[in-house]
């Protein structure tokens, strides 16, 4: 079988469940595991994602505006490949090829060799752990589809019960986006529930969407993740430094008692792949750490301590 995965999750989800070696085309965010990243790319982003997040907003704006995808898909390289199999999603604009571009590539297929396109589109955890059976059922890897998604739930279900009883809960105000602010959406608010915090903003199953900073400021959140969508946590860090913060921000408990934390984004909260119940036990551990541990919180390249003033000091192990 030859598989594309137009996302990195199911990428992740493709190579967990031990059909890695059938994959023969990925994007060029699919970076995990390091191997994929030699597949073939069959994709490219229409806009410069270096550039600071107002600009990269502005220019998905103007994309949008002009009903233009976000990313090119190359129609001939996926012709070429002849996949059985095409992984997609449908539940973000800004994170894979449009419906109407991959739809326009297939239209080129003859008509009884067309492949079977699997779209993944999930708004919670529990539609994750469905979509990795789905994904690996149409990858014919069927019963290690049921393992794993199995083993992810009961993995989550043991930091829920960790943190149960456990009280208070933390106020938490999750990042997804910095200029403007973004609030974490879809699974990330449940997320935080299930680690034993209380998400301020942000809406459980729902899009992640922008809030003036007035909002932020006013739900006086006692602990900021700062987990910037398609970044890892160097950019996360580099990047909030650079982030102009509205008058009041020091005065939030989460910066007085020094309880800004930056993550790797895309391994544990942006991508809905099997590394969210490693999410799951990292937010449990930075807000209860008295009760929860995990070596994830203590390794820098996963997790590290932002203080306030962000331009003149750098960013601190978290524990």
């Amino acid at each position: 079988m030859h598989i594309v995965s137009l996302l990195p999750a199911a990428t992740e989800i493709l190579y967990a469940v031990g059909a890695g070696d059938s994959v023969v085309g990925v994007t060029h965010e699919c970076d995990f595991p390091a191997e994929a990243a030699a597949k073939p790319r069959l994709i490219r982003p229409r806009l410069d994602a270096s550039v600071v997040p107002a600009e990269v907003e502005r220019q998905v704006r103007e994309l949008i505006g002009r009903r233009e995808s976000i990313y090119a898909l190359d129609a001939e390289l996926l012709l070429r490949l002849q996949p059985d199999l095409i992984v997609t999603q449908d539940l973000c604009d800004v994170c894979a090829a449009s419906a109407h571009d991959i739809a326009a590539a297939l239209s080129r297929f003859p008509a009884g060799s067309r492949p079977q396109v699997v779209s993944f589109t999930p708004r919670n955890l529990e539609e994750v752990w469905k979509g990795i059976r789905e994904i690996a059922k149409a990858a014919e890897h069927d019963s290690e589809g049921q393992a794993l998604a199995e083993w992810l739930a009961l993995e989550v279900a043991a930091v829920e019960q960790a943190v149960a009883e456990l009280a208070p809960r933390p106020k938490v105000l999750c990042l997804e986006w910095f200029d403007p602010p973004y609030m974490g959406g879809h699974w990330v608010p449940e997320m935080v529930r299930l680690a034993g915090g209380i998400e301020v903003l942000g809406r459980e199953g729902e899009p992640s969407f922008p809030v003036p900073w007035r909002d932020a400021l006013s739900a006086q959140p006692e602990i900021v993740i700062l987990m910037s969508c398609g970044y890892n946590l160097e950019r996360n860090i580099n990047v909030w430094r650079s982030t102009k913060l509205p008058p009041g921000w020091n005065e939030i408990p989460a910066v007085r008692n020094d309880h800004i934390y930056a993550v790797d984004a895309n391994a544990y909260f942006s991508r809905p792949g099997p590394r969210l119940t490693e999410g799951v036990a990292l937010l449990a551990a930075l807000l209860h750490p008295t009760h929860v541990r995990t070596d994830l919180a203590r390794q820098q390249e996963s997790v590290r301590r932002v203080p306030s003033k962000t331009g003149s000091l750098r960013a601190k192990p978290a524990g």
